[in-house]
């Protein structure tokens, strides 16, 4: 496990399992293979992976712009998807669909509940090479992210939500989940500029109340090799509950003192970290 704290790089060695685990930035024009790569047999076994970056509640896609250029910067094709936050099993079919379009091999990323959507989506496809949990949910199979956020305490996510209960067409209600404007920056983006967490704040997306009471269905991650960034200053997922998920998963653990906005504000940490990844698993 690597940690890093305050910002000072500190490598320790601890036991870890051996690893058995919005649109497209770019457009859909990215494919699997590097750009100016040949249609070659050679030209094929060296191109980089596609980047699959799938954000989660209270963001969207912009959430990943340092981590989208600086991955860029290295080489990699790179496409982030727009998350509906309906609910696993339809964000994860959502998500298939890019995964579908982008041919070659792809590492998959998820951030915070785009972990439940990874899990589900990446089940059984075998040109997902590699997941990347971003202070994440890697739910099993009967878990749902609500109940995996309570396994432990730390989390003050509930104090700062703002729901608003709808009519659908069906003449049903449903709730959409918020974050308080004036305590997003606390509660989500602690360690990014206070004009950046506005802009954040604003620009927030909600998630369905429901798809936090989903229960995930299957675990991509005991199949396919994981790797896990541990965020722990983090008020959304307590770092004792991403420590437990990392450990059953066997994922190859980075912690970091971070917020749970660690894509913002540690973007090079992330995006070397899905490097690796890539690296370990594409050859």
């Amino acid at each position: 496990m690597v940690s890093i704290k305050g910002g000072r790089k500190r490598l320790m060695t601890s036991a870890v399992a051996t690893a058995t685990a919005g649109l497209a930035l770019g457009a859909f024009a990215v494919s699997g293979t590097a750009s100016g790569a040949t249609n070659s047999a050679e030209a094929g076994r060296h191109a980089k992976p596609t980047i699959v970056l799938e954000h989660g509640a209270f963001a969207d896609g912009s959430s990943w712009n340092g981590v989208i250029t600086a991955l860029r910067a290295d080489g990699y094709p790179v496409v982030a998807a727009a998350n509906p936050l309906r609910g696993p099993s339809s964000d994860a079919a959502a998500l298939r669909t890019v995964l579908d379009h982008v041919k070659g091999p792809k590492i998959l990323v998820g951030h915070s509940y785009g972990g439940n959507v990874i899990s589900e989506a990446a089940t059984n496809d075998p040109e997902v090479k590699a997941l990347v949990y971003v202070a994440a949910f890697l739910p099993a199979p009967g878990e749902s992210a609500l109940e995996l956020t309570a396994k432990y305490p730390g989390s003050t996510l509930p104090d700062a939500l703002d729901p608003v209960t709808y009519r659908q067409a069906d003449g049903s209600t449903a709730t959409d989940l918020y974050i308080q404007q004036d305590k997003f920056r606390h509660q989500f983006a602690a360690d990014v500029p206070a004009g950046q967490a506005a802009l954040m704040a604003a620009e927030q997306r909600p998630i369905a109340q429901s798809a936090l009471e989903e229960k995930a269905t299957s675990a991509a991650w005991k199949t396919i090799p994981s790797w896990d960034i541990v965020t722990t200053r983090d008020l959304n997922i307590p770092a004792a509950v991403q420590r437990f998920m990392a450990k059953r998963a066997h994922a190859r653990t980075t912690e970091v003192a971070a917020s749970h906005s660690v894509a913002v504000s540690h973007p090079h940490l992330v995006a070397d970290v899905i490097e690796r990844a890539a690296r370990t698993t594409v050859r």
